[in-house]
């Protein structure tokens, strides 16, 4: 898969040292319940190798098309609840403010929709993460309801197929 200036490639051993990177940024992990210990970087990671294997679990490394730099990770795997698909990302602090994450989550949206079908797809932030609930909304997504989860408030956004805008 891929954007105007981003490839998207699925998650494969040769990436631990790239994805050492997310779990290492105290500016990624903000909101994701902090930095992961280095003792346990070999254990998340290939936790999320063995569920990309699966057809319930999608997991991509985002990479430049112009000179194949690592700017972050997107996936599309199943909510807490159960009940629907959830987009999440995690990008290195470099790459913000530059527009990548928005073009590859909408892309993610266009592949849920129009080619797995979903009728409809979710995102869950916390909503002291200002940044990633302007990208949600920016993409499409609209906020369904609030709520506390992992010692936070918590934004549910969602997008479904109704929303005309990818027609």
């Amino acid at each position: 898969m891929q954007t105007t200036r981003c490839k998207l490639d699925p998650l494969q051993q040769s990436d631990l040292k790239y994805m050492q990177r997310i779990y290492s940024s105290h500016e990624v992990r903000k909101y994701l319940g902090g930095v992961v210990p280095e003792e346990y970087h070999l254990n998340k990671f290939l936790d999320a190798l063995e569920r990309s294997s699966t057809k319930e679990s999608n997991i991509w490394t985002v990479r430049l098309k112009e000179n194949n730099d690592f700017i972050g990770v997107v996936s599309l795997d199943n909510h807490t609840d159960g009940r629907f698909k959830e987009i999440s990302y995690e990008f290195l602090p470099q790459s913000w403010g530059s527009g990548y994450a928005a073009e590859v989550v909408g892309q993610l949206l266009m592949y849920a929709l129009h080619e797995l079908k979903l009728g409809k797809v979710i995102a869950e932030t916390q909503t002291a993460n200002t940044a990633s609930c302007r990208l949600l909304e920016k993409v499409g997504m609209r906020l369904e309801h609030k709520l506390q989860r992992y010692g936070a408030e918590q934004a549910l956004y969602s997008f479904n197929d109704h929303s005309g805008l990818f027609d």
